[in-house]
């Protein structure tokens, strides 16, 4: 086992290194270590799952996420503390696979733990995408464009982890990071589609008679 997997976690460096990938991802990613061990992107990206795991929660408590307040929304979001931590490990060996075909297509470095490094790197947006999950809260449009503009930027970071710290070829890269966001607009849209017939569906109820629908149940199971 080596030297660096046994040290312990420096929780400093980890925070500092968090502040450079978001905001200067080209910097960081021309720097960044390549080796010493699977420990450090795992530990990095259960903590960004954590992180973004507890903000989903105290967004449900207050109302401002998807799932509401009241005892419903706080089930969810005390759920979402695990979820979010399973997400965020399975998650960063899935995403590394898919990154290492990436790097493979554009000539860039094929090593296994290379590609889990950038990963886990740049997993740093899924604190920032939950922080601004309260824009969903707020009108569902606007949060789904807020969470366009974070995955746009989550790509473009990852075109940096691939050129700069992968040694990708960049012109092949931005062709595929180009097919990347038309896919996510095109399922960011294909979402707001199949979001919008479901409220016309469900306008077609009497809200009335659904909150009698639920009492009785409610009333039945005690």
């Amino acid at each position: 086992m080596s030297e660096s997997t046994t040290s312990s976690f420096d929780f400093n460096a980890f925070i500092s290194e968090s502040k450079e990938t978001l905001l200067n991802p080209k910097s960081y990613f021309s720097k960044m270590k390549l080796t010493g061990g699977m420990t450090e992107p795992l530990i990095k990206a259960v903590i960004y799952g954590a992180i973004a795991g507890v903000i989903v929660f105290l967004w449900s408590i207050l109302g401002l996420g998807a799932a509401g307040a009241g005892f419903l929304g706080g089930a969810i979001g005390a759920m979402a503390l695990v979820w979010y931590i399973v997400a965020a490990i399975i998650g960063l060996f899935v995403g590394a696979v898919i990154l290492l075909i990436i790097s493979s297509i554009c000539k860039g470095n094929s090593d296994f733990e290379a590609n889990v490094r950038v990963t886990a790197a740049t997993m740093v947006v899924m604190p920032v995408s939950a922080l601004l999950g309260f824009t969903t809260g707020i009108n569902i449009y606007l949060g789904m464009i807020v969470s366009l503009a974070v995955s746009i930027y989550a790509i473009w970071m990852l075109y940096h982890g691939l050129v700069e710290a992968l040694k990708a070829k960049p012109e092949s890269a931005k062709i595929v990071m180009y097919v990347l966001i038309g896919l996510i607009v095109l399922f960011t849209l294909a979402g707001l589609s199949t979001r919008n017939r479901v409220n016309k569906l469900m306008k077609g109820y009497d809200t009335e008679e659904l909150r009698d629908v639920m009492k009785d149940l409610e009333e039945d199971n005690n």
